[in-house]
């Protein structure tokens, strides 16, 4: 069958590349052999992309519990018994890697099990390397750790009394009656907070809207020399981090942690980001144009999950698919495509 290359090689590579203990998969070293290879699936992958540049997004997601099972904790700001999940994504959507975090501990907590071993993988890309994070991440350590791996970041700044007292010209009201177009300010300094070795640029925005009462304030640290208005653009960007949570949820079934042991839930967790970038690699790299903007749900419904009726004969079986979702020269299109990326792999392993 087309694609029996690509499939049969991914399975010898993969075997390659891992070495896997005996026993159960929770122990340390199997963690870490299923943690590393999501990382080197990608890296194989991102030659054939040919990116210029490497966005890494990091965001938190809540994952309800149920019973007593380990590290189950009722969390206030979400408002349920949960474990936390924390999630680094690319501009392409596949996820770097992943950690599950007992339910009342902050997201960054232990950064550098997981964002330490990312960021030092794409060290010695000759791409651009950019980063964006939430207030959880604005620790002095971790913006060194990235200047020192040559990374371009801009993370949320969580408010205080300080930053307050650097806007508060931008606080002022304006006279007459308010626009109908909101009213957005930028503030650009350099702001050295404490625990920080050296000052840094932050970027606050004030957007003032019709019929607010008080305006929406937010500020960024960032080492990026683009205008303030530009950087913002550029942070906001990582709200699709939110979607692609949601694809996870919908399509891999992320949030189906039943096990009793917080070791076993953590492991469970590394399975399925192999079988969410797998998906992934196939929309960006085996989809034809025409519906390379489907999703990882209209993917898995409509040429994943299709029926078909099988007829055997003596010398061949037939599988006789209905059109409606995906036509036979569109199918015929992909599995080609599917083929000849097994064929590249191949000759650059």
């Amino acid at each position: 069958m087309v694609g029996d290359r690509a499939i049969e090689h991914a399975a010898s590579s993969s075997s390659q590349v891992s070495r896997f203990e005996t026993g159960s998969l929770t122990t340390k070293e199997n963690q870490a052999a299923l943690g590393q290879l999501s990382g080197k699936w990608i890296d194989r992958v991102r030659r054939a992309r040919k990116l210029t540049r490497i966005v890494l997004d990091i965001d938190s997601s809540v994952n309800e519990t149920y019973g007593r099972q380990e590290g189950s904790v009722y969390n206030g700001h979400f408002g349920c018994t949960c474990n936390l999940l924390l999630f680094c994504f690319n501009q392409i959507g596949d996820i770097e890697g992943a950690m599950l975090w007992e339910g009342n501990v902050q997201s960054a907590k232990n950064w550098k099990t997981g964002l330490e071993r990312i960021i030092g993988r794409c060290r010695d890309s000759d791409v651009v390397l950019l980063f964006r994070g939430d207030a959880a991440f604005a620790d002095p350590c971790i913006h060194e750790c990235l200047e020192l791996d040559r990374y371009r970041y801009a993370i949320r700044l969580p408010a205080n009394d300080a930053f307050w007292r650097e806007i508060e010209q931008l606080l002022v009201r304006p006279a007459g009656r308010p626009p109908k177009a909101p009213i957005v300010r930028y503030h650009d300094v350099k702001y050295q907070g404490a625990g920080c070795s050296q000052a840094r640029r932050k970027v606050a925005e004030m957007e003032r809207y019709r019929g607010e009462l008080f305006p929406r304030v937010g500020s960024i640290v960032t080492n990026l020399t683009m205008r303030a208005k530009n950087v913002v653009h550029f942070y906001n960007q990582r709200r699709t981090v939110e979607q692609w949570i949601k694809e996870r949820k919908n399509t891999v079934k992320w949030t189906r942690i039943y096990c009793y042991d917080f070791a076993d839930n953590a492991v469970r967790r590394l399975p399925l980001a192999l079988a969410y970038n797998l998906g992934n690699f196939l929309r960006q790299l085996a989809l034809p144009k025409p519906i390379r903007h489907w999703t990882m749900t209209t993917l898995r419904n409509k040429l994943i999950k299709i029926g078909a009726k099988v007829v055997s004969h003596a010398r061949y079986t037939v599988f006789q698919m209905a059109e409606v979702a995906v036509p036979q020269a569109l199918l015929r299109a992909i599995l080609g495509r599917i083929d000849q990326i097994g064929e590249a792999v191949a000759s650059t392993a």
